[in-house]
């Protein structure tokens, strides 16, 4: 079981489905926040954050595909898993092509798909550690820049930037991550696949 209380956003159109995953997941000790729709848990992610999303592939309106493209867009690092009936395999493919860590069919088995959400709770990712926080793209890019080895003044001369704003969005990345140092940082990340990460 996982002893830390981690925040899991589901996302199904249908309420009983809502009903029995929010309940399975709290067997875990977690905070489960359901949404009936995509755009309901998008409008939430941004201004909350959560340490993993699970949501359905078919559903009215905006799917599960858009859904893990859009999440992905708003906090690149967290986990998401997709839920598919047999037919709708291939739909979870493209969910898993588009950022998705796995796909879990349905009907859902209990213990089965509890693995499936731990071992996604487990994943190191950056999201982990922004506490709620996401870096904006800018951030990110210096980010990149920082772990290439750039000194603050040629990361100004890349971006076409003042040193003095590069020192700010460094400094923003630190209290973001919780470091207070190069070493750390790096620590911090490390393993995370950043560089291959496109802003």
């Amino acid at each position: 079981m996982i002893t830390d209380k981690r925040h899991i956003f589901f996302v199904d159109d249908e309420p009983a489905v809502r009903k029995s995953v929010a309940k399975t997941l709290k067997w875990l000790g977690c905070k489960v926040i359901c949404f009936a729709n995509a755009a309901d848990c998008l409008s939430q992610l941004r201004t909350r954050g959560c340490d993993l999303l699970i949501t359905d592939v078919k559903m009215p309106g905006m799917d599960g595909i858009k859904l893990v493209k859009r999440a992905k867009s708003i906090a690149p690092w967290l986990p998401i898993l997709v839920i598919t009936g047999y037919g709708d395999i291939p739909m979870a493919v493209g969910a898993v092509k588009a950022g998705a860590v796995d796909f879990i069919e349905k009907p859902l088995q209990r213990d089965s798909f509890l693995q499936a959400v731990q071992a996604a709770l487990k994943q190191t990712t950056l999201k982990n550690f922004l506490t709620g926080k996401t870096l904006t793209k800018k951030e990110l890019t210096v980010l990149r820049l920082l772990l290439q080895g750039r000194s603050n003044r040629e990361i100004a001369r890349i971006l076409h930037r003042s040193v003095r704003t590069i020192e700010d969005h460094r400094s923003n990345i630190m209290h973001k991550l919780d470091v207070d140092n190069m070493v750390d940082l790096v620590k911090r990340v490390a393993g995370m696949d950043l560089a291959e990460t496109s802003p």
